[in-house]
């Protein structure tokens, strides 16, 4: 599934997007001298020896790079516009733990990995299916972006999910086929923006989706 997944991203990637104002040298202009694959499991990093075309014209010298392959995620933030809340997910992260953070559980939005063959979108309504019990009614599109592009392939497409969010505060989720211990909480959405106030919204796709949200809240809800 993840080398399939990994594959599909990166057939994706290969349409690029807008190039308004950067570089318009093609991914085919840097010279890959050496590649190899130092790490091949569930995750997957790959080591290059190469050169690219540099702003002035020249090729650079030989670079030796690291970077890490993963696939494209879609993630999303459940709201109810009719109510005025979100639902958010809570669980036991590595990132925070191997970087010694002494809380390593994080409250985020909905993910989960793009498989082969299914679009962002699909993905989303998935995954808020299996995570969070919730059927969607719509998406609204926040961004689509890399979320480390100097060492990680991993790519981000963030929705924002409208559903009629249930009366209970916290509640469970998750598959147990993949180990999943997941957390459930609904906030309101004065509740979830003081999470940015507050410094608990630590996951960059939360912070980013609470703020379109606040952008596009009266819209949302003036038309529910």
């Amino acid at each position: 599934m993840m080398i399939m997944a990994r594959a599909a991203a990166h057939v994706a990637a290969a349409h690029g997007t807008a190039a308004d104002y950067r570089s318009k040298t093609p991914h085919e202009a840097v010279e890959v001298a050496q590649m190899e694959t130092p790490h091949q499991g569930f995750f997957l990093t790959r080591s290059y020896e190469l050169r690219h075309p540099r702003f002035d014209g020249r090729m650079s010298p030989p670079l030796r790079r690291e970077v890490f392959v993963a696939t494209d995620a879609s993630i999303v933030l459940p709201y109810d516009p009719r109510r005025d809340r979100v639902l958010l997910v809570e669980q036991f992260r590595m990132g925070p733990f191997g970087r010694g953070d002494a809380y390593p559980w994080m409250l985020e939005p909905v993910a989960g990995r793009v498989d082969a063959g299914e679009t962002p979108e699909t993905t989303a309504h998935r995954e808020c299916q299996e995570e969070a019990g919730l059927a969607l009614y719509g998406l609204e599109k926040v961004s689509a972006h890399y979320c480390s592009p100097g060492d990680s392939t991993e790519y981000f497409h963030v929705f924002i999910g409208l559903c009629d969010l249930p009366e209970v505060s916290q509640g469970r989720g998750g598959l147990e086929t993949e180990h999943e211990d997941i957390r459930t909480h609904i906030l309101s959405y004065e509740q979830a923006m003081g999470l940015l106030d507050s410094g608990e919204a630590e996951a960059g796709p939360l912070v980013l989706a609470l703020l379109w949200l606040a952008k596009s809240r009266d819209r949302l809800r003036a038309t529910a």
